[in-house]
């Protein structure tokens, strides 16, 4: 299957899933003006496997904690998927203040990089249009997130920016086999981390927050 929209239409995600459990998306090519996958509240057992996704926003988890009484999002694998020319790589966003639920059990694996924007986010401040108050923290508890063998280019030197809440900070983030180099000079990315202990495990690039 291909899914095809221009690259500056707004709101054309590709796939959303949402209130829904044991779905499984495979073989895709997407091109599209914003998420070529989104995955929202109440999703539980859901493989993403063999996307093909450029021009577009990423394969996103959110955004979460718009609304009250959202349900939580448990058990979410992407393997083997291709990011080409992304505005971003693979996300989990959720808005601040929002009301509480979970986000757990994810892994991003084996994901291949092509000049991407922003690879691997975490943005729990998350706000489309700049115009949030941000007059409170989101209550969206992010854990036990693993991405493994992250790999390829970046256009920007900070791949990895995690920002998770202050009053929740994330748990169980764990980078494993990540190698993301600059885009054209072949130089290596950093991470920059707020409330979270991020375990880096092996020999990655970028090899720690900041």
């Amino acid at each position: 299957m291909s899914i095809l929209a221009p690259k500056e239409s707004p709101n054309t995600d590709g796939i959303h899933v949402s209130s829904s459990n044991n779905v499984r998306v495979s073989n895709v090519n997407i091109a599209t003006g914003d998420d070529c996958i989104s995955l929202g509240p109440g999703t539980t057992n859901i493989d993403i496997s063999g996307i093909t996704c450029g021009p577009g926003h990423g394969i996103s988890i959110g955004s979460l904690g718009k609304y009250p009484d959202e349900k939580d999002v448990d058990g979410i694998t992407v393997p083997n998927c291709t990011l080409s020319n992304t505005l971003n790589g693979v996300r989990i966003k959720t808005w601040a203040p929002s009301p509480p639920s979970i986000v757990s059990n994810v892994t991003f694996q084996d994901i291949l990089l092509k000049n991407a924007d922003n690879p691997v986010i975490i943005d729990q401040q998350y706000c489309p249009s700049n115009s949030c108050s941000h007059q409170g923290d989101s209550r969206v508890q992010i854990k036990d997130v693993k991405f493994v063998n992250i790999h390829g280019s970046s256009s920007i030197p900070d791949a990895v920016n995690v920002v998770c809440s202050k009053s929740m900070p994330c748990q169980g983030i764990e980078f494993s086999g990540l190698n993301i180099i600059m885009n054209g000079n072949g130089q290596p990315t950093t991470a920059t981390c707020s409330n979270v202990n991020a375990d880096f495990l092996g020999n990655t690039v970028p090899t720690h927050c900041s």
